[in-house]
Order: structure tokens, then C-alpha cells, then sequence
């Protein structure tokens, strides 16, 4: 360099640029010298890597080969095996091309091409390349297989889009499904079943086809929104979000996509911190939330009808019951074959004291869920009550609500107490009714007093009924007071506690 420099002009500047050359292609040999072998032994390494399934690493190796020798379609070649083993056809494309231009009478390349472009939907290029092989291996069995194939699938793509067009969407489906069998990377073919699938009334097959379908495309926004859609209005909100998210990682500016996540970003929020609201027994606040998600989206039916099943419920658990048997019922007409809104029903007809209507609504919710242990309970429950209030219904003894606290249940004891209190009646006659009516009156209140009593009793036990007791029936009932004045005739008076 300075010799270059003592030159001076332009001759030195073209003596340094012919060092700097002649040191490049130094350091470049110096690199490429150890290249040659380093290819090998990145082949051998990637070779090594793929049998034993390790296709990560093994494509690490082959993506140094291939930088390290630009020239080599072996090289193309193997990569583009690991990316088919990987499940990566569109990427493994490229590198059969480039392994073909590299060395066009490379026939395992040209036959794995064509099986993917067969399997992607392209009949005719797929042709081509299985043309291709048997021009110069006549006899090579794969490729006039998938030579037949290849026909016999352009053919049914004409008599499927034939049908689509006919209207005949029943006939086009049916050619479809040998497409598909034939192609089953080809995005286009489900796209056009999932349509049919939509105007013959099956959304569900249609979000099956829609699926991969959107997968096997680099940028299907499209797929995606239609995929959204279609969850969205089946009640899916959870996976409509999840696959509008998918449309917006390719463009966060497209407007149809960003518009339906909005809508659907919403009322999966309003839904989800409703059942949270649920689980934290905040029932209130848990119907407001409802009647929220009712007015976000208030034309379709699925969101409206599940508002209005987990509000019936909210009202059963705030044991408001005439409320919840009013919403239940509207649930039950919107949707009625849910068991879970019968089931609700059934408990707020309890709630209510109407044990007929509630076993009626637990039999016919079995006949929608016949495995649901919480529905066999709440009949054997509904029917042991049913059994005991054709019996004694302490509530209805007292008059009060099978929500009612203890202030109340005291309350109501007391009034009936003096209300049917046997030294009130003159006759005998009138005197053995008081007595019974006062009995019944004190064995509600010893009951509905007494948690651990009360609740055998809300289970459909009645806790002083003989048959219940330990050792069988037979036994008498004991007196719930410390004397039972009816033991003995003659004139007597009652004293009796309130608390």
C-alpha cells in the first residue's frame, strides 16, 4: 500500500484497489478453502440430524450449506426435505425449482415437485413435471400414478365449479370431497366447500373447511374474517377473537377486520366478567352485566338466549323466585330442549313451594341430559319434597318463604301460636283441631329453627317424621316443648316459648 501511495494519481488509486482485491480473494479463499469442507460437513451433519428427527438443527445445517455453495442442487434438494418433513411444502418449493434449474434432469426434484403442486390444487404444472420424469423414465411407476391423478383431478375441478355455479351445491360438495382427497393443500377447493356448506344452511362444516384453509395461504385475511364471522354468529365469541386476531397480525390496518374485533373484543369481555362475576357470587352485578351483552349484540339469538338462561339462574341463587320463574320460563320458550333452564326452573318452583311443577321440570331436563348427576339429585330432591309437603310443609305451616330467616319464621311461630292457641276455642270439637294445628305450628318452628334440621328438610327429609328415625318408624314424635299439655283430660292451660 505505500508503494501504491508513492505512485501517486491515478495509478496509485488503481494500485490499492488491486491490493484490496487480491486481499479479499485471500481472506475469501481462506474462508472458501475451509468452505468445501465445511459443506460436507454440514451435509453430513444435517443428514445425520433428519434421520434422527431432530429437523430444527438439521435445517440449520442445510441453510449453511446452501449459503456456502449457491451452485449445488443436492444442497436444494436435501433442504427442501426437511421442510417437507417439517410440513412446510411452500417453503420447499423454492428449493426444488432451484435444484431443477440447477440440473433439469434431476428427476426425484421434478417428481417431488409435482406431488406438491398435485397436492396444492395445481393439475397442470403438476402434469407437466410427471410429464417430464416419464419422457425420460418411461417406466416410472410413481409419476404415471400421479400423472392419472393429475388429469382425473382437473377434470373434477371443472365439474365441481360447474355444479358451484348451477346452484347445485349438494353435487358440488360430493366432487369436492374426491378433490380434496386428491389436493388436500389446496386452500381454493375448501374455500369453495365451505361456501356450499354456508348456503345449505351448515355452518359448522364450513368453519371445518375454513380452518386449514386459512392456514394454507401466506396472507388469507379473508378465510380469517369469514372464519370469525361464522363463530361469532354460532356463539363461539372466544374463537371468533382468536382467529380476528389472526386477520389483524397480517394487516392491523385492514377496516373489516379491526371493525368485527371491536364488536367481538367487547362482548367477549362483557360475557367473561359476567361468569366471573358469577363464580364470585355476585349475582347482581353478574344481570347487569347480562343485560349489557344483550344490548351489544342484540340480533343474534345464541348471545340473548344465554343472557337470558344464566339470569334465570342469578334470580334461583338470590332465591327471588316469581322473578326467576317468569325469566326461566322465557329462557325455557327460546330454547326448549336446555336442560340447565329447566333444571333453574325446577329450583325457583321449590323456592316457591310448587314441588309438582319442579319435579315436572327435573323430568323432562333428564330427558335432555340424562347423565347429569345434578339433575338425578334435584328430582330424588324434588320428589322427597313433593312426598312430604302432601304430608307437612312446615313452610306452609308457618306461611313463610323457604328463603325466610329466623326473625321471621319466629315472627310467623308467634302469630299462629296465638292464633290457634287451643285455650282461644270452647267446644271440644274446636279444641282437637286447635291442638293438632298448634302442634304443627310448634314442630315447624322446632325445624325451621334449627339449622341442621332445616337443612334435611330443604333436602327433602322431614327430621321429626318417625320413618326417619333412627331404628324405624313406630316411635312417637317428641314434644318439641318441655311438657306436652295434651297427655292428660280435664281443664288445662298452655304455656308454651317463643323463642
Amino acid at each position: 500500500m505505500e508503494w501504491c501511495r508513492r505512485i501517486g494519481g491515478v495509478g496509485g488509486l488503481l494500485c490499492s484497489m488491486s491490493l484490496l482485491c487480491v486481499l479479499l480473494d485471500i481472506q475469501l479463499d481462506g474462508v472458501l478453502g475451509a468452505t468445501q469442507a465445511e459443506i460436507e460437513q454440514h451435509l453430513e451433519m444435517g443428514r445425520k440430524l433428519l434421520a434422527a428427527g431432530q429437523l430444527a438443527e438439521a435445517l440449520s445445517h442445510y441453510h449453511s450449506a446452501v449459503e456456502g455453495d449457491s451452485k449445488n442442487y443436492l444442497t436444494y434438494y436435501k433442504r427442501a426435505a426437511v421442510f417437507l418433513a417439517m410440513g412446510k411444502a411452500r417453503s420447499a418449493l423454492p428449493d426444488l425449482t432451484q435444484a431443477i434449474q440447477l440440473k433439469p434432469d434431476f428427476l426425484p426434484a421434478r417428481l417431488q415437485r409435482g406431488n406438491i403442486l398435485l397436492k396444492q390444487g395445481n393439475a397442470q404444472e403438476a402434469r407437466e413435471d410427471f410429464e417430464t420424469v416419464l419422457q425420460r423414465s418411461s417406466d416410472h411407476k410413481e409419476a404415471e400414478e400421479q400423472l392419472v391423478k393429475s388429469n382425473e383431478l382437473e377434470e373434477l375441478q371443472e365439474e365441481a365449479h360447474a355444479a358451484y355455479h348451477q346452484g347445485d351445491y349438494s353435487t358440488t360438495v360430493t366432487v369436492l370431497e374426491r378433490v380434496i382427497e386428491i389436493s388436500p393443500w389446496d386452500p381454493e377447493t375448501r374455500e369453495l366447500r365451505a361456501e356450499c356448506f354456508i348456503r345449505m344452511g351448515d355452518p359448522q362444516k364450513a368453519i371445518l373447511d375454513l380452518a386449514p384453509a386459512a392456514r394454507l395461504r401466506s396472507d388469507n385475511r379473508a378465510a380469517f374474517l369469514k372464519l370469525s364471522l361464522l363463530q361469532y354468529s354460532l356463539g363461539e365469541h372466544r374463537e371468533s377473537l382468536t382467529h380476528i386476531r389472526e386477520c389483524l397480525k397480517l394487516d392491523q390496518d385492514d377496516k373489516d377486520c379491526f371493525s368485527h374485533y371491536k364488536q367481538v373484543k367487547k362482548l367477549s369481555k362483557q360475557l367473561d366478567s359476567a361468569e366471573e362475576l358469577i363464580e364470585q357470587e355476585r349475582y347482581q352485578d353478574a344481570m347487569e352485566k347480562y343485560e349489557s351483552a344483550m344490548k351489544t349484540e342484540p340480533n343474534i339469538l345464541f348471545y340473548t338466549n344465554l343472557a337470558k338462561e344464566r339470569i334465570c339462574f342469578c334470580l334461583v341463587k338470590l332465591q327471588l323466585a316469581n322473578e326467576a320463574i317468569d325469566v326461566c320460563s322465557e329462557a325455557h320458550q327460546r330454547d326448549p330442549r336446555n336442560a340447565n333452564i329447566l333444571r333453574d326452573r325446577a329450583e325457583a318452583f321449590i323456592l316457591n313451594q310448587d314441588y309438582e311443577k319442579a319435579v315436572e321440570d327435573y323430568q323432562e331436563a333428564r330427558e335432555f341430559d340424562a347423565d347429569s348427576n345434578t339433575i338425578r339429585e334435584g328430582l330424588e330432591r324434588a320428589q322427597k319434597l313433593l312426598k312430604i309437603s302432601r304430608k307437612r310443609d312446615y313452610y306452609k305451616i308457618l306461611g313463610v318463604g323457604r328463603n325466610a330467616n329466623k326473625q321471621e319464621i319466629i315472627k310467623a311461630y308467634r302469630k299462629l301460636a296465638q292464633q290457634w292457641h287451643p285455650d282461644n276455642f270452647q267446644s271440644e270439637a274446636d279444641k282437637k283441631e286447635a291442638e293438632k294445628k298448634f302442634i304443627d305450628i310448634a314442630s315447624a318452628k322446632e325445624v325451621l329453627t334449627d339449622p341442621e334440621m332445616r337443612q334435611k328438610f330443604d333436602e327433602g327429609e322431614d327430621p321429626l317424621d318417625p320413618e326417619n328415625q333412627q331404628g324405624g318408624g313406630g316411635g312417637q314424635r317428641a314434644w318439641p316443648f318441655h311438657f306436652n299439655p295434651f297427655e292428660s283430660g280435664g281443664n288445662f292451660h298452655f304455656k308454651f316459648e317463643y323463642n
